[in-house]
């Protein structure tokens, strides 16, 4: 891997690979991520963009048009991971037949739904045989595209089109499935998770360290969505800061097998701060619903003691 540095500047100055005038919404996390993870790559280097289908496909590509500056494919939502590793594996015979020369650079994209559900079994593979590639996961739990359906990235008690709160639901009843540990389980050279806090510091460090370490690497990224979550558009970095300081999203990564917690909070904040702030859980601040509150709360502690063990903190 490439030495990484952070120059806020420099990497802001960085020329936009995602072009402006796509369709994503406005206050969206998918954009956010997609922006930063390519500003991560190093001027003069070339790079191949896969995606999934889903929000971030349909708003930025629409044959024969695409918002990226870089070669772009759109994969179905199944196989993103087996479209890429196929590039991938394309290109080094051709640079070995000495037909390409140029450094070329493999990241797709996927959300949730594509990532964590239905192209699981692509992206495992494709880890799995150790392609050298990215898969970033712009997480912003549910199947936001198709009219906000649960996935299994989807967290407890969230309200969604499935998973309906009312009378007779309290919104999804499982807990949302730990991705970033299932890929570690692979046994990859890097693993990380992140959000978009302060200056970015923390997705662009890590999006560098991806692309740049040889073999397979993957980002879990949280990404808010406005109309799923339903929240006010400026307020999505409060939230995204929220999920950090109240450890339901915390800040790691697993390089070559060892676990490494990257913030850990000075003042814990209880989990409702960051509930309260999305319409999809005001439910769960209705009298007579603190039970579910407190479930959700001991779920989110149990998790982040766990960590903190893989940690060794």
């Amino acid at each position: 891997m490439e030495k990484n540095t952070f120059n806020f500047r420099e990497m802001q100055a960085r020329e936009d690979r995602l072009a402006p005038g796509h369709r994503m919404c406005a206050g969206c996390g998918g954009t956010i991520a997609v922006r930063n993870v390519l500003k991560a790559l190093h001027p003069g280097d070339k790079a191949v963009v896969g995606n999934a289908t889903g929000c971030l496909e349909v708003s930025t590509y629409m044959y024969p048009y695409t918002a990226y500056e870089d070669s772009y494919i759109h994969s179905a939502f199944e196989n993103a991971g087996a479209t890429l590793s196929g590039v991938e594996t394309a290109y080094h015979v051709l640079r070995k037949k000495g037909k390409i020369s140029s450094n070329y650079k493999f990241i797709t994209f996927g959300g949730d739904g594509g990532t964590y559900d239905i192209g699981l079994q692509s992206l495992s593979g494709a880890m799995e045989r150790g392609h050298d590639m990215v898969y970033v996961c712009y997480d912003n739990g549910a199947y936001m595209n198709t009219g906000v359906q649960r996935s299994s990235a989807t967290p407890m008690y969230a309200d969604t089109t499935t998973t309906p709160s009312g009378k007779v639901s309290d919104g999804k009843p499982q807990a949302r499935k730990d991705l970033a540990a299932v890929m570690a389980a692979h046994n990859i050279p890097y693993v990380a998770q992140t959000t978009f806090i302060g200056n970015m510091k923390d997705l662009y460090v890590k999006s560098e360290k991806a692309i740049y370490t040889p073999g397979p690497a993957f980002l879990n990224i949280m990404a808010p969505c406005p109309r799923g979550w339903k929240y006010d558009a400026p307020d999505i970095i409060e939230i995204c800061k929220l999920a950090v300081e109240t450890c339901y999203w915390p800040l790691f990564e697993v390089i070559e097998g060892k676990w490494i917690l990257n913030y850990k909070p000075k003042n814990k904040l209880p989990l409702e701060d960051f509930l309260k702030k999305q319409g999809r859980f005001k439910h769960l601040f209705t009298p007579g619903n603190e039970h579910l509150l407190e479930a959700f709360q001991k779920e989110t502690d149990r998790r982040w003691e766990e960590l903190l063990k893989k940690c060794e903190m």
